[in-house]
This record gives structure tokens, C-alpha cells and sequence, in this order.
């Protein structure tokens, strides 16, 4: 199977874990020369959040694209990227993080998602479920799940 575009998606949580990530997203992006899609995925409050706390315009019309590229975990990636010279693209989106990174995976073509996710524990799993299982089992692509290890949530 040739590689030619990973969606690396990230959320709110994942700026403790960026590096993790962008060694997930070089070991399969890379030798595949493929390029990368990064996308930050925001649900509506956390959206207008960072739009209040980035200081945009609030009188301009602000497209989740440009929200993204001025996120700090977003910046964080693409230094990673650039300097092992990776293509990447960014986007944003807002929605429900798993249905938004599936529905990005399948517009993009995607043929790899990683996402990032915590270690859960059987009544975390249950009770809140989980984005992580949805782009799992709802992906139209193989994904690859990297876990942070501080503890359950």
C-alpha cells in the first residue's frame, strides 16, 4: 500500500505530547515522502475560546484553518516537520473531534490517521467513551493510536 497523505489530527490535550506525535507521523510520513495533513479539531466552546484568547477580530470572519495555523501545538508540529523537511498541510475544523477527524480523513484521502489519546480505565471507557476508539473504528484508513502514559483519565 503506497503512502501518500497522513492526517495527524490533534485536540486540546495533545500540546504535552507533540513531540510523540511528530516522531508517530516521521516514521511512517517520511520514507513514504508522503504528505501530511495536520489538523487541530475544535468543538464550538473550545473554539470560540481560542478565538477569544488568539485576540482575532471578532468583527472579521474567521475560518478554522487560520485558528489552527496560530495554535500552539499546531506551531509546535510544524517545527518538528520542517526541519526533517516533511510537506505538510494544515486544517482546522470544528464539530465533534471524532466525527471531525473521520469526516477530514475521508476529504483528505487519507491513507493514515494518528491521533493521540490517554490510557483510559474500564469505567473511563464506558462511562465517556472515547475520540480515539471513534477514528479507530470509524477511520476509512488504517489509524495509529499513540498513547500518552501519565496516568488514567
Amino acid at each position: 500500500m503506497t503512502l501518500d497523505t497522513v492526517l495527524l489530527a490533534v485536540g486540546p490535550s495533545d500540546a504535552d505530547r507533540s513531540d510523540e506525535l511528530a516522531e508517530a507521523v516521521l516514521e511512517v510520513a517520511s520514507p513514504a515522502d508522503a504528505t501530511v495533513i495536520l489538523a487541530h479539531v475544535f468543538t464550538d466552546d473550545e473554539y470560540d475560546d481560542v478565538i477569544a484568547r488568539l485576540e482575532f477580530d471578532a468583527d472579521d470572519e474567521i475560518e478554522p484553518d487560520e485558528v489552527a495555523a496560530r495554535h500552539s501545538t499546531i506551531r509546535d508540529l510544524e517545527g518538528s516537520f520542517d526541519e526533517h523537511d516533511l510537506d505538510y498541510e494544515i486544517r482546522g475544523a470544528v464539530g465533534d473531534h471524532g466525527t471531525a477527524i473521520v469526516d477530514l480523513a475521508n476529504e483528505a484521502d487519507a491513507d493514515r490517521v494518528v491521533v493521540g489519546g490517554r490510557r483510559r480505565s474500564p469505567t473511563g471507557k464506558a462511562v465517556f467513551g472515547s475520540t480515539a476508539q471513534e477514528v479507530l473504528l470509524s477511520a476509512p484508513c488504517p489509524a495509529t493510536f499513540v498513547r500518552s502514559d501519565d496516568g488514567y483519565e
